[in-house]
């Protein structure tokens, strides 16, 4: 099998950590029993008022920061023993966004030897009428193909959610590539792709930057949702004919990703990620939620 998306990104890499969290038992492979693990460890930080639980504010702004699995486990290590195999008290629990459920259950299954990667894009289950920006998890499941998982959703306070969120429909959540074809052929509204709650981000340049964070996700740079550079950067008319042109090569390529026959890096995809157009900088700009845009410089993908 091609190990592309079993080996471990700069990312994902768990670290020893892992193995004084988990407990005395090896971590399950199947993708349905590692999801709890997640779902236990992590609270969304807008799940605080669910849980009868006031998040405070330095957990509010910083633990979503966190770039990598390690500094993940880091933070629960630091507020608890509790073992991955047992739900945590929400004061235990490491305070998420979208991308870190994804990333969390991205690094498990492969750590257990199931090819995954994450998926930047949208999803139309949160607020009717809106496609909203979201990070889920895709995973190969031999025969089926690839799978999109959303281990967010599976909590208990998402009953109304009307699918698995273990098998999410490729029409729920929409790749952004597949965001990026549908507005540029008229067959969807840009605006409706958003970020809830905060209304000023939408439109085109955040399905742009979209498009380019799913292709870096595909390649093994598992950015955080504020991460930007270069044509993800630019204001909407400075976008050339070119830069155009290219997105829709990415968007073809990304879109056809989730239903391609192998579990490895579909050449097309390897093709674009070779484009010094598209490659991930070295240093970024990180338009932090709660700290403002600073520059990070970023380890290289494996």
């Amino acid at each position: 099998m091609d190990s592309d998306y079993v080996t471990h990104s700069p990312y994902s890499a768990p670290g020893p950590l892992l193995d004084v969290l988990r407990g005395p038992a090896p971590l399950p492979r199947e993708p349905a029993a590692l999801v709890p693990l997640v779902r236990g460890a992590l609270l969304h930080r807008g799940e605080g008022g669910s849980f009868g639980y006031a998040v405070p504010d330095e957990r509010m702004h910083e633990d979503a920061e966190s770039r990598y699995v390690t500094e993940i486990l880091r933070i629960l290590a630091e507020r608890g023993a509790t073992p991955l195999t047992e739900p945590r008290e929400p004061g235990a629990r490491f305070v998420a966004t979208c991308r870190d459920f994804a990333l969390l259950l991205c690094a498990l299954l492969r750590e257990t030897g199931t090819p995954a990667r994450l998926r930047c894009g949208y999803g139309t289950y949160f607020v009717p009428g809106l496609n909203d920006n979201h990070w889920v998890t895709e995973y190969w499941a031999g025969e089926r193909g690839w799978v999109l998982v959303d281990p967010q959703v599976t909590g208990e306070f998402y009953g109304h959610i009307p699918f698995d969120p273990l098998d999410v429909p490729r029409d729920a959540f929409v790749v952004a590539g597949d965001a990026w074809r549908a507005c540029r052929a008229g067959r969807a509204d840009p605006d409706t792709f958003a970020v809830s709650g905060l209304p000023e981000i939408r439109g085109m340049r955040l399905v742009r930057a979209d498009v380019v964070a799913d292709l870096a996700a595909l390649g093994g740079v598992e950015a955080l949702p504020w991460d930007g550079w270069g044509v993800m950067e630019k204001d909407d008319a400075d976008v050339t004919d070119g830069d155009l042109a290219l997105l829709d090569a990415v968007a073809a390529a990304t879109s056809a990703a989730g239903l391609a026959p192998g579990a490895g890096r579909p050449d097309a995809v390897r093709a674009l990620l070779a484009d010094p157009r598209l490659a991930v900088p070295a240093e970024i700009v990180s338009h932090t939620t709660f700290r403002g845009d600073r520059v990070v410089t970023l380890p290289r993908a494996a």
